[in-house]
């Protein structure tokens, strides 16, 4: 029988994403799953679907037009999928616990202090419990980063290339992410990086890219303050696109079990 509610086909960072998260979530029907950061319900509805009615699906986000658009593409389908508008790491301490809490592209949302919004987090999964967050670990656009960081250098912009290598350091590692799981004593801890080729054109088509300028060349943007010198530079890195392309994202994939007892 195919699913009603698959993962969308032409999203191509959610989706993608979201199915690194998949391949180690451990659903069964029944299952009662907390998603935290979830966007437009990617993978939200497909995660409700494979729970079934005997389950329950709490889908939060911290942004209520999120909230609304997906409770519209719900509809008065699957009533055990509730979307509620709530931030992931001040969640109300009388909710109830889960048998798995996922969030997909979630992790990066959690700083400054991702390991301790990482310990509130799993204080809402039952013993043997799962977790399962997604989220473009350290290496993800490598190649970008070390093409701006020594153009910068040539140019002479030390202040622009210190905020880009201070950006580029705060990113977590799959390391990382396998190191926090393992001091709150999550068992059976498995932590994956998927490669993902994001393909670009030169020019605008680079610097207007919906994967590339929301939360990754912004920041690039956000090391100058001179914003006209930016978009300068920023044009010349997006006319020698051959530089750093093929250009690749690292989809990480980190899961912990809580202990049974």
């Amino acid at each position: 029988m195919n699913p009603q509610w698959p993962l969308p086909e032409h999203d191509y960072w959610s989706t993608p994403f979201a199915e690194a998260l998949l391949n180690h979530l451990d659903l069964f029907p029944g299952a009662t799953v907390l998603d935290v950061a979830a966007g437009s319900g990617i993978p939200a509805f497909h995660i409700a679907e494979q729970v079934g009615p005997e389950g329950q699906v709490l889908a939060v986000d911290i942004h209520q037009h999120q909230i609304l658009r997906s409770r519209s593409s719900q509809g008065r389908h699957m009533p055990w999928l509730k979307f509620e508008v709530g931030d992931m790491r001040q969640l109300p301490p009388d909710l109830p616990r889960f048998d798995r809490i996922t969030g997909n592209l979630s992790f990066m949302f959690f700083r400054p202090n991702r390991f301790e919004a990482l310990q509130s987090l799993t204080r809402f999964l039952k013993p043997g419990g799962q977790i399962v967050l997604t989220f473009p670990s350290l290496g993800t656009f490598d190649s970008l980063w070390d093409q701006v960081e020594r153009a910068m250098s040539e140019r002479g912009y030390e202040n622009e290339r210190k905020g880009l290598i201070e950006y580029i350091e705060e990113r977590p590692s799959a390391d990382d992410a396998k190191r926090w799981l393992e001091e709150l004593n999550m068992e059976r801890v498995k932590v994956t990086n998927y490669p993902l080729e994001i393909a670009t054109g030169p020019g605008r088509a680079f610097l207007e890219h919906p994967l590339l300028r929301g939360g990754f060349l912004d920041d690039v943007y956000e090391c100058f303050k001179d914003q006209t010198l930016a978009e300068k530079f920023m044009t010349a890195i997006s006319n020698n696109i051959e530089s750093f392309t093929p250009l690749y994202a690292q989809r990480c994939a980190m899961s912990g079990w809580s202990p049974k007892s």
